[in-house]
């Protein structure tokens, strides 16, 4: 068999993350020669899981929760639960409070609604009318348009406006989520773990304080069905499942690939030109999962690029915050103080500490935004070895706490290695508020992973970046970058695309039926397709 690089191909896909592997698993099921390429020896993108602290501990760097993996179109399509196992939590969000109690949201509703009821019986009552609504619009619209090439804004618009739950969800989407929680709940302590469900790490708004929403996440809230869940020995295990459904299928993987740019011929794309001067040829098409700089200012050139779209080019916006990741190895699980009022905080997914009132919430996200280090320590957390005993030895644990910082922070003349050891003595300090069990005696080995490691392992995270691109309402849904490029057969199929960053599969998932029907291939699974899906919805009473 000829060498990988030294013949050519249908398809040469960019990037062997997440997207990059799916969408070559379609297309190489579908008939097509697909190389997959990557600067890195090793696939999966962020999907990371290493033992960082100490042998034994696994530790996922980047990409912890993943949010409702095992539903997913492409995973059932590509039959990954036969390599890989997700556990799904009964208790997904969970808030301790200082004075003892603590606020959990579970997958059974009349729990859910119980624990409300100790803070506000008027919350809970409002949470029960928004669930009814919330958990139909998820499965009828939020689900299919998150795997769907988004619709036209007018065209969307007209078909949810057609149904009364549409209107309710179109209603929502062109409000503020920030004021729609104020507005909706009474009790702070609500509050704050509603911001926390709906933004991405709780102690960031920019996401919810956006004055409209068009995705929709405020009714994410209210949705207890769908969630995120756990990938069983690390997320390195999705990874390993997507490369070996990749190499069964036929497909070929080259790592250790350092790419000088893609070749454009006649308008089209017909390859890559490597660093050490070799060409490889694509007789179909280009597909690059790497981000949109990356892409179109490095590897084609502005020179081959129309006016109009060196200008969307230049007003792509990237997310202005990064995370500091402290990731722990434990001699025993995390235990609080709030196990008395409700043991079940134990054994929840994901935590938010730290923030004890909507003040403290914004203090910290002002912080953020004035490039200074937040004065109030506020992360979001998890029992990951409680759920999962295979990421840590028997009998030990870990645990990590992802906090929200800028980019570069004003440290006050202190040095990177100084800084980064006091911020993590803060955030134990934190915890041990909370937690009577972490301190110094209890942790194991630590090991403290942020935007200068993450950046340097992933170039394509520009500016700490771990999203490639903003979630904000000017470039979600029908304001996404798009998946066609100005370039015929150049395809973008990474995180710029809708549904955006984080491990969803999206973007791999829908640009592979893209490229099959451009290619007049008959799909072999059936694409969703979010028109179908919204005209689906039987039409409301005009009575």
């Amino acid at each position: 068999m000829p060498a990988a690089l030294d013949q050519n191909y249908d398809g040469i896909i960019v990037g062997a993350g997440h997207h990059g592997l799916v969408l070559g698993s379609y297309l190489q099921k579908c008939g097509l020669n697909i190389l997959l390429v990557d600067r890195r020896l090793q696939y999966g993108g962020a999907l990371v899981t290493e033992e960082a602290t100490a042998p034994g501990f696994y530790h996922n760097l980047h990409s912890i929760n993943h949010f409702h993996i095992s539903e997913t179109p492409w995973f059932r399509d590509l039959n990954l639960g036969d390599r890989v196992e997700y556990i799904t939590p009964r208790y997904e969000f969970g808030q301790p409070h200082l004075d003892g109690s603590a606020l959990i949201f579970g997958r059974d509703l009349e729990e859910t609604l119980a624990n409300v009821a100790r803070f506000s019986k008027k919350d809970a009552q409002t949470f029960r009318d928004w669930n009814r609504k919330a958990e139909e619009i998820t499965a009828k619209i939020f689900l299919p348009e998150r795997f769907s090439d988004p619709l036209p804004q007018a065209e969307r618009e007209a078909l949810l406006s057609k149904s009364n739950i549409g209107r309710d969800f179109l209603a929502a989407t062109k409000r503020q989520p920030f004021d729609m929680v104020k507005e909706l709940f009474e009790n702070e302590h609500v509050q704050l773990l509603f911001l926390f469900k709906i933004s991405l790490f709780g102690t960031w708004l920019v996401d919810t304080m956006s004055k409209t929403s068009p995705m929709g996440s405020v009714i994410r809230a209210f949705d207890l069905q769908s969630g995120y869940q756990l990938c069983k020995g690390g997320s390195g295990n999705l990874a390993r499942a997507l490369f070996e459904t990749y190499i069964a299928a036929g497909g070929r993987y080259a790592p250790q690939v350092e790419l000088d740019k893609i070749v454009i011929e006649g308008g089209k794309a017909t390859g890559i030109t490597l660093k050490d001067g070799r060409t490889v040829r694509a007789g179909q098409f280009v597909a690059s999962t790497l981000n949109v700089g990356q892409t179109f200012e490095d590897a084609i050139g502005r020179d081959q690029l129309p006016a109009a779209f060196l200008k969307k080019l230049e007003n792509f916006q990237h997310t202005k915050w990064t995370i500091f990741g402290l990731h722990l190895a434990l001699h025993e699980p995390v235990q609080f103080h709030a196990e008395k009022f409700d043991p079940n905080i134990r054994r929840t997914l994901k935590w938010s500490l730290g923030a004890e009132t909507m003040e403290e919430l914004l203090a910290a996200h002002q912080d953020v935004m004035a490039n200074r280090v937040p004065e109030i320590v506020q992360f979001g957390s998890g029992p990951l070895s409680v759920i999962d005993p295979t990421q840590a030895p028997p009998g030990k644990h870990t645990t990590y706490a992802w906090h929200v910082m800028p980019r570069r922070p004003d440290l006050g003349g202190k040095d990177d290695a100084t800084f980064k050891e006091e911020f993590s003595e803060r955030i134990l300090e934190t915890w041990a508020r909370y937690c009577p069990n972490m301190t110094r005696k209890n942790v194991i080995a630590k090991y403290v992973y942020t935007a200068d490691e993450y950046t340097q392992q992933f170039p394509n995270m520009r500016n700490g970046d771990i999203f490639m691109g903003a979630f904000n309402a000017e470039q979600v849904m029908y304001n996404h970058f798009g998946y066609r490029t100005p370039v015929k057969n150049l395809y973008l199929a990474g995180s710029s695309g809708h549904p955006g960053g984080a491990i969803s599969g999206g973007a791999g998932y829908i640009v592979a039926a893209i490229v099959a029907r451009d290619l007049g291939l008959e799909p072999w699974w059936r694409p969703w397709d979010a028109s179908e899906a919204l005209s689906a919805m039987p039409e409301a009473s005009h009575v």
